[in-house]
Formats: structure tokens, C-alpha cells, sequence
């Protein structure tokens, strides 16, 4: 090989590993500092693609999530109300039963008869969550939608429909406990009104069940979808470290070489002396 001073090939040799070693450790200390393999799409095109979708699906699902907490949170209001006319209607039935007796003066028992089922309507018309009313027939035919998944699908979506739950619904509007025969007809129909009541109730603790499975199923999928988040994005630390240490003793060499390679052509003035 010659022995040349304009040119030192050797010199440009180390230099240009020197600069790849220096990239490398600059895109190491990058993964180092953020945390992540994959910090823009050109670190991994697919990956990123891949990792992105799963983040949108997991921010979806903690959405979807939030839903659900809502719709338990309505059905709660909703299932108080009716379990408030539940007790009132078991009042009625106790006015309705001691006023079908013939003995019975039903006038003392007539006025609390009447603003009771006054206040059952009351109630059904005055329930309400979020300025949507839950029990007065407005949810009765249609409900309400909850979005309770990442996709827009009928499987990722709840329906909920409450049943109308005021006097003349319940069928305790039109009686009264005037009279010991008009006590004892009220009676039954006030054990009409209980048997719907509680199935409103039933059906509304169904929901509830549905919707407490329905949340510990996204928080199932939200633990799963972060971890292959992370597998795809998220950078192994420890392996990292590795090769930030392997690059850093390489520039230190590479930077010593450098320096020996650029006295090179020094050396070629002893053949002047």
C-alpha cells in the first residue's frame, strides 16, 4: 500500500464508523430517555402502525369503560325510584287492607290513600339522571344507547329501556279504599302494581349484573391491549443499556483511532530526515 498525506484513507475509514457509532448511540440514548423502541414511524414502519391502533383502542375502551360506570350510575337512580314506589304501593296495600273491613271508618284512611298515590306519579315524573327522565315512559319503547366498546357495532353496544312507573301505569290511579268493596278491589290491584314493580326491579338488577361483567370484561381487555402496546413499543431497558454501553466504549475507541490515524501522515516525515 502507498504512503500518501493528501488523502488519509485510514483517517476517513474511522471517521465513518465513528459516525455510525455516534447515530446509534444517539438513537439509543433517545430510547433510553423517552422509554420507547418505537419513537417515530421510521424505528419500526409496521410496528408503529400496529402500536398506534392499539393505543386508539385502548383510549376507546376507558371511554367505553366510563359508559358503562354511567349506565350502572343511571340504573342506580332508576332503581331507587322504583324501589321508594315499591314501598309506598306496600303502604296502600296496608290502608287498602284495613279498610276492607266493614268496622273500619275508611275516611281516616282515605287522605293518605290519595297523596300516596299522588306521590307515586310524583316520583315516576320527577326521576331523572343527567336531564334524561328515567321512569315516566320516556325510555319505555326506545331506551337509551351506551356505547360500551371500542367498534361501532349492536355487540358493542348496550340498549337499556325503563318501564313507566306512575300511578295509572302501575294501574293505582282510578281506586280508591272509600268503602270496604272498594278497599278490597284495591287490594288487588295494588298486588298487580307490587308484581310489576318488582319485575322492573328485577329487570333493572339484570342489567346491573350485565354491566358489572360488561366493565370487568374492558378492564380485561384494556390490561391486554396496554401489554401489547408495550411489548410493540415500549423498549427492554436492560437490553438497551447493553448496546448504550457497547456504542459508548466504541466511540471512545473510535475517537482514539481517530486520533491515531489522523498522526499518520506525521510519521512519513522521518523518510524527510
Amino acid at each position: 500500500m502507498g504512503l500518501r498525506i493528501n488523502t488519509n484513507i485510514e483517517a476517513i475509514n474511522v471517521h465513518r464508523n465513528l459516525m455510525t457509532t455516534n447515530r446509534n448511540l444517539a438513537e439509543s440514548l433517545k430510547r433510553l430517555s423517552s422509554g420507547y423502541r418505537i419513537n417515530s414511524a421510521k424505528d419500526d414502519a409496521s410496528g408503529f402502525a400496529v402500536a398506534n391502533k392499539f393505543k386508539a383502542d385502548i383510549a376507546s375502551l376507558r371511554v367505553a369503560h366510563q359508559n358503562a360506570a354511567e349506565a350502572q350510575s343511571m340504573l342506580q337512580v332508576a332503581d331507587g325510584a322504583y324501589s321508594k314506589i315499591y314501598d309506598i304501593l306496600v303502604r296502600m296495600k296496608e290502608l287498602a287492607t284495613q279498610a276492607a273491613s266493614d268496622q273500619t271508618v275508611q275516611s281516616q284512611l282515605t287522605s293518605e290513600f290519595v297523596n300516596l298515590q299522588a306521590e307515586i306519579s310524583r316520583i315516576a315524573n320527577s326521576t331523572k339522571y343527567n336531564e334524561r327522565n328515567l321512569i315516566n315512559g320516556d325510555l319505555e319503547t326506545e331506551g337509551l344507547t351506551f356505547q360500551i366498546g371500542q367498534i361501532n357495532q349492536p355487540d358493542f353496544q348496550l340498549n337499556i329501556k325503563l318501564a313507566k312507573a306512575d300511578a295509572a301505569a302501575l294501574g293505582v290511579s282510578g281506586i280508591n279504599i272509600n268503602d270496604a268493596t272498594s278497599a278490597r278491589a284495591a287490594m288487588d290491584a295494588i298486588d298487580t302494581a307490587i308484581i310489576s314493580i318488582n319485575q322492573y326491579m328485577s329487570q333493572i338488577g339484570a342489567n346491573q349484573n350485565r354491566l358489572q361483567y360488561t366493565m370487568e370484561n374492558l378492564e380485561i381487555s384494556i390490561e391486554n391491549f396496554s401489554a401489547s402496546e408495550s411489548t410493540i413499543r415500549d423498549v427492554d431497558m436492560a437490553d438497551e443499556v447493553t448496546r448504550f454501553t457497547k456504542f459508548q466504549i466504541l466511540q471512545q475507541s473510535g475517537i482514539a483511532m481517530l486520533a491515531q490515524a489522523n498522526m499518520a501522515p506525521q510519521r512519513l516525515l522521518q523518510l524527510l530526515g
